[in-house]
């Protein structure tokens, strides 16, 4: 693509050299360069890509769009000056691959907990209903049935619209995607063309990245605000920063909710392991999935699918045909009587969620068996927050590793600890070896109680001084059963 198709919607300050020059690819890291490539100089939070454009240059990039003109410029190459080149490459990304996401149909799914579910369930709900999609979420990325491994929560935006491209190419008419404030605030998202953008709460967490609440809460709404006026945005009313993220935004504005009155209303009816009865808009339903933060992410699906045109009983009927998201409430019953189940929950708001979920369902004559940890390198802040809610709502609480990264777990679990109150020190037990906790808690569960291993979900593998070990949480619970059992 010759460079003054590329330069569409974008607004350049100034060019040195030739702009009708054919360009083969696009690199935002110099070490990716091939000859004719065009490279964009982003300023990183480690590193300044306009440190690398001599050495792109010197490996065959023929373009270089940057902030600053270098010092010294080679004649064979074009030097494009823009404002920004962090969100130039946004632009750069669409126009290059066709402008993919305004042939189809994308959704966005923003907030705390809850983007994986939904953007899964979606594409699910989209593919009971007949159609081929994209999904770009954490644990995967789809196009129709092909799978493709996912890295990031939100991958670059040169990836999205490769991928993008690829699911207009094969026919997808739908494309449902995760939308993460880490990618938000590094402008990943930028260019993309949103038919709908969904919210679905926001709690404490990536304090670490974002610094403050405050910070976190308006990189979220970022999105919302960059959004046309030919989509539809969909909020939370429930959540206290639900309207927050319509103030500013030009899309058409509508709401979910199961405590407020909002265009989508929801009620749950009957909720056990087994899964639930519900009510939609006055329209009554039975879903496998359960705990109430899942009638949540269902009713944001059915106002979704609904916006985008389908009737609603006709929504409710692949919303039934769903199954569960891999480690997302994800259960499962040894032959020895004890309920296991396995979530993702690494937040406060979202371990909360699942322990009231659970305690709801139980009768309390069975005991409630928490292995937990929190990240290392991450938000240091929501450690002892987690600490006091997992021993509050648990019969016993028992404090692992979760992903140590280059921290000390020791560490991680004393901070935990710190959140612990008084009268529920008899209520935990710490032991920083994952598997070692999970083992204690199938010695100590008698038959009816449920062991919940939260915090990793989907993942299969510990993260220790950053190196990636295969663990599983599943498999280690089958294993431990299989093996303490005999």
């Amino acid at each position: 693509m010759i460079i003054t198709e590329l330069l569409k919607r974008i607004p350049v300050l100034e060019i040195h050299g030739d702009d009708s020059r054919e360009i083969t690819e696009l690199v935002f890291d110099s070490r990716k360069i091939t000859e004719g490539s065009l490279y964009i100089a982003v300023r990183g939070t480690v590193a300044d890509g306009h440190s690398y454009i001599a050495s792109s240059v010197e490996k065959g990039a023929k373009a270089v769009v940057c902030e600053e003109f270098p010092g010294t410029m080679d004649e064979g190459v074009t030097y494009i000056r823009v404002k920004d080149s962090s969100k130039a490459l946004g632009y750069l990304a669409s126009n290059f691959y066709g402008n993919p996401s305004q042939k189809l149909k994308l959704i966005g799914v923003t907030g705390t907990n809850g983007k994986t579910s939904v953007s899964t369930l979606l594409f699910d709900v989209f593919t009971n209903l007949g159609y081929d999609s994209a999904l770009l979420s954490t644990v995967e990325i789809r196009i129709g049935e092909k799978i493709i491994p996912a890295t990031h929560t939100t991958p670059d935006v040169i990836t999205i619209n490769k991928i993008l491209a690829q699911a207009v190419q094969e026919g997808c008419e739908f494309a449902f995607m995760e939308v993460s404030s880490h990618g938000i605030a590094q402008n990943r998202i930028e260019g993309l063309h949103f038919k709908v953008a969904g919210f679905t709460n926001l709690t404490h967490d990536h304090l670490d990245y974002h610094k403050t609440f405050d910070e976190y809460l308006k990189t979220k709404k970022r999105f919302f605000d960059g959004l046309e006026d030919s989509a539809v945005a969909i909020t939370n009313v429930d959540d206290k920063n639900g309207m927050v993220m319509l103030q500013n935004t030009k899309a058409k504005k509508k709401s979910y909710a199961l405590k407020t009155m909002a265009d989508y209303h929801g009620k749950s009816l009957e909720i056990d392991f087994n899964g639930m009865l519900l009510n939609f808009n006055g329209k009554e339903f039975w879903t496998t999935l359960t705990g109430r933060f899942n009638v949540y992410n269902l009713l944001l699906v059915f106002g979704i699918a609904s916006e985008l045109g389908f009737e609603q009983d006709e929504i409710l009927q692949a919303i039934s045909k769903l199954k569960r998201v891999s480690g997302r409430f994800e259960t499962f019953k040894s032959d020895g009587g004890i309920f296991f189940i396995v979530d993702y929950a690494h937040t406060p708001d979202a371990l909360e969620n699942i322990l009231d979920s659970i305690n709801d369902i139980r009768t309390k004559n069975e005991r409630l068996i928490t292995v937990f940890g929190c990240g290392g390198d991450r938000d240091h802040t929501k450690r002892p927050e987690m600490g006091n809610i997992a021993t509050r709502k648990s019969t016993l609480a028992i404090i692992t590793s979760d992903n140590p990264r280059t921290e000390d777990p020791a560490q991680i679990i004393k901070e935990i600890e710190a959140g612990v109150e008084s009268q529920n020190f008899s209520k935990y037990t710490s032991i920083p070896d994952r598997k070692e906790a999970i083992k204690m808690a199938i010695r100590f569960a008698e038959p009816k109680d449920i062991v919940l291993v939260a915090g990793k979900g989907h993942e299969n593998y510990q993260e220790i001084n950053g190196v990636k070990h295969h663990f599983d949480d599943k498999e280690t619970i089958n294993e431990l059963w299989k093996l303490m059992s005999k």
